[in-house]
């Protein structure tokens, strides 16, 4: 059964893994935008009517979807300093608590919110209010798999700590 545990949680991971090196990028053309509107703006006098969507708009897709991957890398907000001391099956006990009484919770919910405002935003072609007006339904699709992500990775995260309070059991 640890086997097949393992084998799940390595394809999880490797999904959270992949998302994040191919997003991970996002910031190249962020940057890049960033600069071009301050050029722009700044030593031409013409700043662009598109460049702050498109900006705060990519800036989300990169925010959230890489969040997954951000938990699979430990690189979440932790306090940790009550159970650093503790043994790997304590701690582990303690982030099963955690992931159940908060994480599902909160991105089950979101998720679930966030794919109800994305096919609100789908049914209708919503499009900004600005006068360049990009679409806003791509964006609303990636809050809702941005928490589908998060909460796959947290079944992983969930697999693994039970495999550690097995494998101590033992």
């Amino acid at each position: 059964m640890t086997v097949y545990l393992n084998k799940v949680t390595r394809l999880i991971d490797s999904v959270s893994e992949w998302t994040g090196r191919i997003f991970i990028w996002l910031i190249v053309p962020l940057t890049l935008l960033s600069v071009f509107e301050i050029i722009m703006r700044r030593f031409f006098g013409s700043p662009t009517i598109w460049s702050f969507e498109v900006i705060t708009q990519t800036y989300g897709i990169y925010f959230m979807i890489v969040a997954s991957y951000g938990l699979l890398h430990k690189s979440h907000v932790a306090i940790d300093i009550v159970t650093m001391h503790m043994f790997e099956a304590k701690r582990a006990v303690l982030d099963l608590i955690g992931y159940f009484v908060f994480f599902f919770p909160f991105t089950i919910v979101c998720f679930w919110k966030s794919f109800l405002y994305a096919l609100e935003s789908w049914s209708m072609w919503e499009t900004s209010w600005s006068a360049f007006a990009p679409p806003l339904y791509p964006i609303k699709s990636f809050m809702a798999l941005a928490f589908l992500l998060l909460i796959i990775q947290g079944i992983s995260e969930v697999i693994k700590k039970c495999i550690i309070i097995k494998g101590v059991a033992s």
